[in-house]
């Protein structure tokens, strides 16, 4: 790896340890009133997770790579991060895994990835 991908792959490895530390918050809340934690709770697992999507997009993306790869590999590390951090979860008092989570993670990494995609098709530069 060249000094430019690696540091291509900062950012992404930022938000990645972003998202642990967050998920090693024991009996994390968001809001006093349970229905509205719960809602914040999936609306912030949507946002960082679009962020990583975007994130490792931008990593990975270069003139050789094929569209194909770069949604595959992204989508690839996006989703096995979020089912290793529900994981990571089962071991935090307070917290547990959640299948739902890793799907709404799905979620955002895709909308970050086709956000990633768009603004590269637009000619939007992206540090690349």
């Amino acid at each position: 790896m060249n000094r430019r991908s690696f540091w291509r792959w900062v950012p992404a490895i930022a938000d990645a340890t972003l998202i642990f530390i967050l998920s090693a918050q024991p009996n994390l809340h968001l809001a006093a009133e349970p229905d509205l934690d719960f809602i914040l709770h999936k609306v912030a697992h949507l946002i960082v997770y679009a962020v990583l999507g975007w994130l490792v997009a931008r990593a990975i993306d270069g003139p050789t790579r094929s569209p194909r790869f770069l949604v595959a590999a992204t989508l690839l590390l996006c989703v096995a991060y979020a089912a290793t951090d529900e994981l990571h979860q089962s071991f935090v008092p307070g917290r547990g895994p959640s299948p739902r989570d890793v799907v709404i993670d799905a979620a955002g990494a895709s909308l970050g990835l086709l956000g990633y995609r768009l603004t590269r098709r637009a000619g939007v530069d992206s540090g690349a």
